[in-house]
């Protein structure tokens, strides 16, 4: 397993900055975030001068207003269209694909009204739809299109990695976790892991209170080794929140969790 770091989280102007930082903390990618307006398209010339000066940059973390699980049809479409843009430009760059949830922050059943406006059933037809036609797009381009679940507070539609391995209907599409949503959704995290290993192209690391890992209570150790046992050999890549400076957080978070790999 090897260890990225989202670009918003390292010191520097360029990536080229960032990544000497990374890498001199002990990371060895930079995991990019993917806005809206197609933001990540304009930054192609950017990106490509990255790679070409050593940059690694394999995954892209979606970052934007509305997604493909929004309840407002044109939302949908736009969020559609943003992503088949940020696969095909992580598909240039030589990268593994782009990760994106159902939807973020659109509705909680745990929150009134408690209902949503929309049922499981049609919850489910725009998803798989959505995802279908990025699929399409991702194998043409030799990338993946990657589902990541959220906690019930974030989103109503897919919480746990089974639930996002039931939309993987073609090769391209594949699963994302996050041990931050995780922790509050599965019953047994490992054992998830485990079940969803065949589908598990990503995972994303942050602690039970969503700052950097070693400063909440998760089961590190129990939670990596798992990962090892189902044969994950892809990236984890640091997204959280940073409770302290990055000059000293970053190297401290890469040498922790490298002592359980």
């Amino acid at each position: 397993m090897k260890l990225s770091v989202q670009e918003q989280l390292l010191p520097g102007r360029t990536l080229q900055e960032k990544f000497a930082f990374a890498l001199d903390a002990g990371f060895d990618a930079i995991e990019l975030r993917g806005k809206g307006d197609f933001h990540f398209a304009t930054r192609l010339t950017e990106l490509k001068r990255a790679r070409a000066d050593g940059v690694v940059m394999p995954t892209v973390c979606v970052d934007m207003p509305h997604f493909i699980g929004d309840f407002d049809p044109a939302l949908r479409k736009d969020a559609i269209q943003q992503l088949r843009s940020q696969l095909t430009v992580i598909a240039e760059l030589g990268g593994i694909g782009v990760m994106t949830p159902a939807s973020w922050g659109q509705f909680s059943r745990r929150l009134p009204p408690f209902e949503p406006p929309r049922g499981p059933d049609e919850d489910r037809e725009v998803l798989a739809e959505a995802l279908a036609t990025l699929g399409e797009h991702a194998q043409r381009n030799g990338v993946l299109i990657m589902l990541e679940p959220l906690n019930r507070y974030e989103n109503h539609m897919v919480n746990t990695l089974a639930e996002a391995v039931s939309y993987c209907s073609m090769d391209a599409i594949r699963v994302a976790g996050d041990t931050y949503h995780m922790n509050i959704e599965e019953d047994d995290p490992c054992r998830s892991i485990l079940e969803a290993a065949p589908y598990l192209a990503h995972m994303q690391v942050s602690e039970s209170n969503r700052n950097q890992p070693g400063t909440g209570h998760l089961d590190w150790a129990a939670q990596l080794a798992a990962l090892d046992a189902a044969g994950y050999d892809g990236y984890l890549a640091l997204e959280c929140r940073l409770r302290g400076e990055p000059e000293i957080v970053l190297p401290q978070t890469a040498s922790f969790i490298r002592k359980f790999l």
